[in-house]
Parts: C-alpha cells; sequence; structure tokens
C-alpha cells in the first residue's frame, strides 16, 4: 500500500493575538495615512508662487496710479524721501531693538484691533481701515489655495504700522510707503524719485554711489532696508513665530517695489535671492490688488484665523 500524502495544518494565532495584529496593520496605515498627508501637504507648500487666480479679471492699471495721488501722498513721500537718511535708520533701529526699551506684548489678534484706526497716507488705492485690508489680503491668498502660512502671511503682513503708536516712530513717514535701501545711490526706479534730492545722502561721496556701502552681489538681506513698518516687522517675527524663510521675506520686502516691480537694485542680489525674489512677488498681488474686494466681515472670519495665529504664534503673547 502507498504511503499516504501528509499535509502540516497551519496552527492559526489565538483572537488576542489575531487582535494584536489587527491592531499593527491599522497603525500602520494610519502612519501611510500620515506620511500620505505630510507630502500632499509639502506639494502644496510648493505651489504657493504659482499664478494668482483672485485677479484675473480685475483692472491692474488702476492701481498704484502715483501720477493722479492726491496731495496727501504726494507729501508723505517727499517728506519720507528727505528724511530716510543711513544716520536715521540706525538711530531707528537702536531705539526700537535696545535692550532697555520696554516692549508691549499682545496678541496677534489684539494687534490687528489696535491697528484698525490707522488709514496709510501712502496708500492711493484704499481707505480701508487696517484689519479690514488684512483680512482681504489673507481672503485673497486661501481663496487661491496658497498653504496656510502664506494665509497667515497675509493677515500679519502689515503689523508693522503699529510702531506708530509707540514711543520712537517719527510720523507715517518713517512707518508706511514704498521701501528702498540706504547707503547707496536712490535708484530712479522709486516712485517720485526726485524727491530724494532733498536728501542729505543723496549728494554724499559714499551713500550717494551706485554701491554705496555695499558690494556687488552681497545679498539682499544685507542690505539696509528704508526704516519702516517691513522691516520693523520682520525683526519682530523672525525670532517669534513658525513662519518659514520665504514668508519673512514676503513681510520684509513686500513694499520694495523698486525691486520686486521695477528691477531695480538686481546687482546686489546673491545665490538664493531668487528664491526670496519669487516669494515677494508671489505675495505682491495678493496685498495690492485684494484692496478692491469686498469688505470683510471680522466676526465671521474670526474663529478661523484665530485658529491659524495659534498654529504660527503658539506663545500667544508677543513682545512688540
Amino acid at each position: 500500500m502507498a504511503p499516504s500524502a501528509t499535509y502540516d495544518y497551519p496552527t492559526y494565532p489565538s483572537g488576542g493575538a489575531l487582535e494584536a495584529i489587527s491592531d499593527a496593520v491599522d497603525e500602520v496605515n494610519v502612519l501611510k495615512a500620515h506620511a500620505a498627508e505630510v507630502k500632499a501637504q509639502r506639494e502644496a507648500e510648493f505651489e504657493f508662487d504659482s499664478q494668482s487666480k483672485f485677479d484675473s479679471t480685475k483692472d491692474k492699471k488702476a492701481f498704484r496710479q502715483y501720477e493722479d495721488a492726491c496731495d496727501r501722498v504726494k507729501n508723505f513721500y517727499a517728506e519720507q524721501h528727505a528724511k530716510q537718511t543711513v544716520a536715521y535708520n540706525l538711530a531707528a533701529r537702536q531705539r526700537f531693538h535696545s535692550k532697555s526699551r520696554v516692549r508691549p506684548e499682545m496678541t496677534v489678534w489684539e494687534a490687528m484691533e489696535k491697528l484698525n484706526t490707522l488709514i496709510d497716507e501712502s496708500d492711493p488705492d484704499t481707505s480701508l481701515s487696517q484689519i479690514q485690508h488684512l483680512l482681504q489680503s489673507a481672503e485673497a491668498i486661501r481663496r487661491d489655495g496658497k498653504p496656510r502660512w502664506m494665509q497667515i502671511t497675509g493677515l500679519v503682513h502689515d503689523l508693522g504700522k503699529l510702531m506708530l503708536f509707540f514711543e520712537g516712530a517719527q510720523g507715517q513717514w518713517d512707518v508706511v510707503g514704498d521701501t528702498f535701501p540706504v547707503g547707496c545711490r536712490f535708484d530712479d526706479r522709486c516712485i517720485y524719485h526726485e524727491a530724494f534730492a532733498k536728501n542729505p545722502d543723496a549728494g554724499h561721496e559714499v551713500f550717494g554711489d551706485k554701491y554705496g556701502i555695499y558690494q556687488e552681489a552681497c545679498g539682499m538681506e544685507n542690505l539696509i532696508m528704508s526704516w519702516g513698518h517691513d522691516e520693523y516687522l520682520y525683526l519682530v517675527l523672525r525670532d517669534q513665530s513658525l513662519l518659514p524663510r520665504e514668508a519673512l521675506a514676503m513681510i520684509r520686502f513686500h513694499s520694495f517695489y523698486p525691486w520686486h516691480h521695477e528691477g531695480a537694485y538686481s546687482h546686489f542680489m546673491a545665490e538664493g535671492d531668487e528664491e526670496l525674489l519669487s516669494a515677494v512677488r508671489a505675495f505682491n498681488p495678493y496685498d495690492l490688488y485684494s484692496k478692491s474686494d469686498g469688505v470683510p466681515s471680522v466676526e465671521e472670519l474670526k474663529p478661523y484665523y484665530m485658529e491659524l495665529i495659534d498654529e504660527f504664534f503658539p506663545q500667544k503673547k508677543i513682545k512688540w
């Protein structure tokens, strides 16, 4: 009689072991889902500089019409251009960032509410309150599906104007308006360039030179920018937020129209500055063209942006 075939039947795990295996599989699936979510988020963040969509039907020529600006705007720039010297800039930085200065502490939303009474004398495009402009910018970024860090950048980008309420600011001329480097020749592509004739640095042997106190390709981050809300907020937030480098560039250079709009001062650009320029140009439409959007409802939008604020400013209070 032929030997019968033998078969080793498998031993199945107990109920407890099966549950443990199931839990392990679930954990792996959760990790996979999280990894996919992180990957999608990172891919989305690379889309921050894609073409803006919200402004596709807007007449871009209707903005920054300085030729027809009112006397308020023209008088502002006459004073700003005459007074933004190297000496003043060094003194302003010392005043606002000296160790002896008592720095007010406020949350981001408290800062927005405090700023709400200010009307920017340098802006020919809007007479809305600051909190409305901030929400317009943030909402336009949000509607275009940009990453959350760019949305919060839109919300806070003008909060440096708070310095107008603090001791040390001289007036709107050293808080708002287009910015430019000091310590080198004032470029012809700066708005109302002729007003620089009254600036003592314009005829200076060093400060009036094309390169001035800098060297070619020294890097845009190494320039001393004219003192104002951009520079002040950048210095406040670079150590007190979770904002990425691109966001900080958007904040620091968003009023540097001679560079990001006119192509001036490019001889100072170094390796890596093209990425910063791309970031600032990606942000600019949301700052400029959102000013013609409808007036946002502060109370309706507040819950969403409070959550966003907590994400990027976990310490709650900012030392201004």
